[in-house]
């Protein structure tokens, strides 16, 4: 088959646009930036517009410099920053207040309200989520209270809600479709995981009109086409899933106990546990993995708020390097046993600690510490967190002894050494990183009948290099307990436990 699998992969700092062949492989890709908004402590939000314009505008791009014409896009695969959250005007399509952010905290005093309650039984038991400010249904709750008028509007029909995949499609078929995969309705607080519907009781506990809610597909599936007049021709969306689940599909981490771990904004560490929806014992969320043809496949998951957002604010906020390039020589020139710890919970800690009050902080600090050891504190404060979540899964009784990893930091060397040391685990980085877009691309063509099945997939997955751990165990863990000790500081737990 000729043509192009376009991927939308729309995330929390940027907005892509990749053309993919049909062999899987990068044709050209376009990239735009644009802005958070922080109005308050622990807040984070997104101008609707600046999503849906950098996705319009790179999707534009990628076609025009490539000489590709709308006519030779097979299908449109989608892939989006998850429970970020938008309520929109069902008649005129206008959002009635700015995107609120998966990372963003206002609901924390309503998530306190509702574990007081007792009913984080029952909301795990039906979503395989916890209540945390997270996810998208507290969200929903304060946009319907605060916003003036928007509860009688939401009761009266003439609101909508939608994930960003949903908000995409939206504008991208004009207004014709309300829809969402099973991946996305996960992430909401309001999806019962078991029976895959949206769930009556979880409705009435957070009082959301059912009315609001998208219809839920497979990942794989017919989404519905694009208006001719935004990219020169009627395009149909094949595929949508949430970031994370995008990039274990695109990893092709399809057989139980495969996983991988996405370091974007955030890292998020995803096994495959197959059709069993595994409860962890240790705070890590069992979730949709994909579902395909009505199967659906779970993950059990561990999710870090930030990651590479720390290289950002080393960039933008500190100015202590000038690009995320800078970084690698800087940590190689540092001892690993430097003494300084960064604990990056700019917007509190995520699993396995869950404590949306946590704020960051820089540990260890001396006279002799400089800028080489503060970026590489940071560096290592991913690998940490990563390892927080390794030891949560093995407790749970599933270990991840060889990750695929993805994602912009991927490219740091001595970021992947010092993963593979201090997880005691072998790191695989594959030929292609863009692994979110590639899973989008993936489920598309898997509709179109680009490709046969996930057995052709998986086939076509290849390891650029392999990091294997050198470090003793005896270093590991003392570098580890340096961390687990700054980490209880920053909760207000000094000392050891």
């Amino acid at each position: 088959m000729s043509g192009y699998l376009l991927s939308i992969d729309q995330g929390t700092t940027s907005s892509r646009a990749v053309l993919f062949t049909t062999e899987g492989r990068i044709h050209a890709l376009a990239q735009e930036e644009f802005s958070q908004k922080f109005p308050h402590d622990g807040w984070v939000e997104h101008n609707p517009d600046d999503l849906w314009g950098t996705v319009l505008t790179t999707c534009r791009k990628v076609l025009s410099e490539n000489g590709v014409s709308a006519d030779e896009i097979i299908a449109i695969g989608i892939a989006n920053q998850r429970e970020t959250t938008l309520v929109w005007d069902r008649h005129t399509g206008l959002p009635i207040y700015n995107a609120i952010v998966w990372q963003d905290r206002r609901t924390s005093e309503y998530c306190e309200m509702l574990s007081a309650q007792g009913v984080e039984t029952l909301i795990s038991s039906k979503t395989g989520l916890l209540i945390d400010p997270y996810f998208s249904a507290t969200k929903i709750c304060w946009l319907l209270e605060e916003i003036p008028g928007a509860r009688e509007k939401a009761e009266r029909g003439d609101l909508v809600f939608g994930t960003v995949d949903t908000y995409l499609l939206w504008q991208l078929t004009g207004g014709a479709v309300h829809r969402t995969d099973a991946t996305n309705a996960s992430r909401t607080l309001l999806f019962n995981i078991h029976t895959q519907e949206w769930d009556p009781e979880l409705l009435e506990l957070f009082d959301i009109p059912a009315s609001m809610l998208p219809e839920v597909m497979d990942s794989s599936a017919h989404f519905g086409v694009t208006d001719k007049h935004l990219l020169g021709a009627e395009i149909p969306i094949l595929g949508v899933a949430g970031d994370q689940q995008a990039a274990l599909f695109g990893q092709t981490c399809f057989a139980k106990g495969m996983a991988k771990s996405t370091y974007g904004t955030g890292c998020f560490l995803m096994l495959n546990t197959g059709d069993n929806a595994l409860v962890s014992t240790n705070r890590l969320l069992t979730t949709v993995a994909y579902r395909l043809n009505g199967k659906t496949t779970y993950a059990l998951e561990g999710s870090i708020f930030i990651a590479g957002a720390t290289i950002q604010w080393l960039r933008d906020g500190l100015q202590l390097i000038k690009g995320a390039a800078d970084a690698e020589p800087l940590a190689r020139q540092t001892p690993l046993d430097h003494g300084v710890y960064m604990v990056p919970a700019f917007t509190g800690l995520g699993a396995p600690y869950w404590d949306p009050n946590a704020r960051g902080a820089i540990l260890g600090l001396t006279r002799d510490t400089g800028i080489k050891e503060i970026v590489t504190a940071g560096l290592q404060s991913v690998c940490y967190q990563t390892k927080d979540l390794q030891r949560a899964m093995e407790s749970d009784g599933v270990r991840p002894t060889t990750l695929r990893v993805d994602g912009g930091m991927v490219v740091n060397n001595w970021v992947l050494n010092f993963l593979s040391d201090i997880l005691g685990a072998t790191v695989d980085r594959p030929e292609i990183i863009e692994t979110t877009a590639l899973g989008a691309a993936y489920l598309a063509g898997l509709q179109a009948g680009v490709f046969e099945s996930l057995e052709a997939l998986q086939s076509m997955w290849h390891c650029e290099k392999r990091f294997e751990p050198t470090m003793s165990k005896s270093r590991r863990d003392e570098l580890y307990a340096g961390w687990q000790d700054a980490v209880r500081r920053v909760q207000g737990k000094a000392g050891p436990e």
